[in-house]
């Protein structure tokens, strides 16, 4: 993508943490060419390294599952708002990219991404006002949007009065009560649709939801709610409400991160529609998947015949003190790792002789805005200086942290630089 070359333009400051300080006022490109050793060329703590060759596995593998199952796949850009691994997802075969919010969608655009699909309802007026020049300035440009309320469908028809292009819009059912988003019911959604199908500047293209938010999500409820939403497709199909609107095809679109599996089962069971049926995956936090809440609920647990995504992430953080023989603490805080669903995990030792080991005895147990909080055991044997390897749970939320993140081979040479965008 020629959008991207500027990237490596940009000049490294004291913007982008952990990167050397000796590297100020290069670009991006002059470091990265540099190929410096995340350990010995003079990055500093805490530093958080995307391993290049997981990253590039787990591309891979969601590429190669979503081929199987016969599903189009438009990964969730909020995960790592980061342009250039938008553009390695496109070319893993994404047929584009979701986001959430307006904001993201004006990074992707600046970007050159040309189909979007956006996992809200949009009824900021200046938002769509955009939107719509947008799509009368690119004809290329496909963009989708949730609708979930006749009120929803009456902003956006005001504030896109006079728009060249309609914008195109899927009907969310929502999860159940309790759950976030998305008309209740199935007569919800119709009355919603109707809203739709009398406007000019919207356009009815399918349906979709989100069924991690199924309560007390199994295999067999969120497979119930599903066949719930393809039967949405299909009345709707029926009732002709996808017809006469130009349409080549019908969008049906599910799948976190979490359920993947059921989404490719249900779709599997799609029956013939007047229109072929773009059946969109959305997961996003396969790319660098994580060692916490992922490694728990991932789809792979379930189905290890089609693979496994492995954690990229690894928060390296340094002892800067040892105030008792059970007690240390390393640089790296709330303000580095995510910590949300998890703490962060301890997994490897780098002493100051370049050797490894494994973080036997040691455990995170409390962060502050910039310390971890280490409970360590005799075998631990960890000293001031040392630097501790943290694997991360919730992608989300370790992205957002880091506008500027290396991609390091195995042997610690840094081969690139994502850049973050939140």
């Amino acid at each position: 993508m020629g959008f991207l070359a500027g990237l490596a333009e940009e000049r490294v400051d004291h913007r982008f943490k952990g990167l050397p300080p000796d590297a100020e006022g290069l670009t991006v490109g002059e470091l990265a060419a540099q190929r410096r050793n995340l350990f010995t060329d003079g990055f500093t703590t805490p530093v958080l390294a995307l391993s290049a060759e997981r990253l590039e596995h787990n591309l891979a593998l969601m590429e190669t599952y979503a081929t199987r199952h016969g599903l189009s796949f438009a990964p969730h850009g909020k995960t790592t708002m980061a342009p250039e691994l938008f553009a390695r997802q496109l070319d893993h075969g994404a047929w584009g990219i979701t986001l959430a919010v307006p904001h993201q969608v004006r990074v992707a655009r600046a970007f050159g991404i040309r189909r979007i699909f956006l996992g809200n309802e949009l009824v900021d007026p200046a938002a769509l006002k955009w939107i719509a020049a947008e799509l009368a300035r690119d004809a290329e440009f496909r963009f989708i949007c949730y609708v979930d309320s006749v009120r929803g469908v009456e902003l956006m028809d005001a504030a896109l009065a006079g728009a060249a292009r309609p914008v195109d819009v899927v009907v969310e059912l929502g999860a159940g009560e309790g759950a976030r988003t998305g008309a209740r019911t199935e007569a919800d959604c119709t009355a919603v649709a109707d809203a739709v199908g009398a406007t000019r500047t919207l356009r009815l293209v399918g349906v979709a939801g989100y069924e991690a938010e199924v309560p007390g999500a199994t295999p067999e409820r969120v497979a119930a709610w599903l066949r719930r939403l393809t039967a949405l497709a299909s009345e709707f199909d029926k009732a002709g409400r996808f017809s006469g609107t130009g349409l080549d095809e019908i969008v049906v679109s599910a799948g976190g991160s979490a359920w993947f599996d059921a989404v490719a089962d249900v779709f599997a069971e799609i029956p013939e529609l007047s229109l072929p049926v773009l059946k969109l995956l959305r997961s996003g936090a396969y790319v660098s998947h994580d060692d916490g809440q992922y490694r728990r609920v991932t789809p792979f647990n379930r189905i290890p015949e089609e693979g496994a995504l492995h954690p990229a992430f690894r928060l390296w953080a340094q002892v800067v003190s040892r105030p008792t023989p059970d007690q240390a603490f390393v640089n790296a805080g709330k303000r580095d790792a995510a910590h949300d669903l998890d703490l962060p995990e301890a997994q490897v030792v780098r002493g100051a002789d370049g050797t490894e080991r494994p973080a036997t005895g040691i455990e995170v147990t409390a962060l502050s805005d910039q310390h971890a909080w280490l409970r360590t055991s005799p075998e631990a044997e960890l000293e001031v200086g040392d630097w501790v390897g943290l694997g991360l749970s919730h992608p989300c939320t370790s992205f957002d942290k880091w506008p500027l993140i290396p991609l390091v081979e195995a042997d610690g040479t840094v081969v690139d630089y994502i850049r973050t965008y939140f």
